[in-house]
């Protein structure tokens, strides 16, 4: 009976054991780290050093004219660039709550890009330009890119943009170039650099 009694504490105290145990509720996953911005170096060479801004939550305020109210401003962040001459950048990331998610935002993106130029027609029948797809970049699930050459024949003057929307993962970035002139003067390799560095310093 001693041997019983004993075998049978034994096992109801393993019993409590596991009880408690399973009522330790489980340490939480480490949230994993957010995408990381290109610094100013990493940007397509000028006659003059680039200097990064700050990064800030949510979307642009202003500027990102093609791709303004696309992306969800929970979950974005951005940051601009500038030289000292009249040359700028911006790369913009969103963390999509899903895959399926980023994969639509990056699609509607790419449709805002391809069709900016007609829209800012639209508004401004004095606007003369031409747009073009620049190629794909291959890089985790791929990054698009376009230029968007603009002209105001009235008094003179011309832009050329580069833009691309590339993914990965959850991750969607969007990366604006842009300065006065053409599209024969734009760094159209270095951007294409530029776009795969953006890409592959998501996650």
């Amino acid at each position: 009976m001693r041997t019983l009694r004993t075998t049978l504490l034994t096992a109801a105290a393993a019993g409590l054991a596991v009880t408690a145990l399973a009522q330790v509720p489980a340490a939480a996953a480490p949230a994993p780290a957010p995408p990381k911005f290109l610094s100013a170096g990493q940007l397509p060479a000028s006659l003059t050093p680039w200097t990064a801004g700050p990064v800030r939550q949510g979307v642009p305020s202003e500027g990102s004219v093609c791709t303004e109210g696309i992306a969800p401003a929970a979950g974005t962040r951005h940051r601009d660039f500038r030289t000292e001459l009249d040359t700028g950048a911006r790369q913009t990331i969103t963390v999509a709550a899903t895959t399926d998610r980023a994969k639509a935002l990056a699609a509607e993106l790419r449709s805002a890009l391809e069709t900016c130029l007609d829209r800012l027609k639209e508004q401004d029948p004095g606007l003369e330009g031409e747009a073009f797809y620049q190629g794909r970049v291959d890089i985790e699930e791929g990054a698009h890119v376009y230029s968007i050459d603009t002209s105001y024949p009235e008094v003179g003057s011309t832009d050329i943009g580069l833009y691309s929307v590339g993914r990965d993962g959850r991750g969607v970035t969007v990366v604006e170039w842009g300065q006065l002139g053409e599209l024969d003067g734009a760094p159209l390799e270095g951007f294409k650099k530029t776009t795969r560095t953006a890409v592959a310093k998501l996650y």
